[in-house]
């Protein structure tokens, strides 16, 4: 299990001495605990992909509006973030790949307007979480569906 795999690589880097990886994973660890601990229940791996990409998306918005104040330094402890919390998630996917499935969702789902984008975005989460931008996305869906 991905979150077996996340507490093994606690245990790794406080033994290194680790102590800016250390502190990222504890995020990661923090976030998967509260999501279980307000929903009762035990995160599977799809569900602490899903909190690994919500942390991803917090951390480049904030690597967005760092760079805009000017503060580097900000920057720098986010993107360490990034690097890390990506290291648990599957390989991205890239451009040709993501178009591919938003063409066999789009087809599956038989959408031909904008007010189908609902099905088809509902057919690719579970394929892309983790692996794409769910903006990027939606991005592509909306291109595709002609808007």
């Amino acid at each position: 299990m991905l979150k077996a795999q996340i507490q093994a690589d606690m245990k790794t880097a406080m033994k290194a001495g680790e102590k800016t990886r250390l502190g990222v994973i504890r995020l990661i660890l923090a976030a998967v605990k509260q999501r279980e601990v307000d929903e009762r229940i035990e995160l599977d791996d799809t569900q602490v992909l899903a909190v690994l990409d919500k942390m991803m998306k917090q951390r480049r918005d904030s690597i967005e509006q760092f760079g805009a104040a000017g503060r580097q330094d900000l920057v720098d402890v986010e993107r360490f973030e990034v690097e890390v919390i990506q290291g648990y998630l599957p390989q991205a996917l890239d451009e040709a790949e993501l178009a591919a499935l938003v063409e066999a969702a789009v087809t599956q789902s038989g959408a031909a307007a904008m007010s189908d984008m609902g099905k088809v975005m509902a057919l690719l989460k579970p394929q892309v979480q983790g692996r794409a931008d769910m903006g990027a996305v939606s991005a592509q869906v909306k291109r595709r569906l002609g808007v």
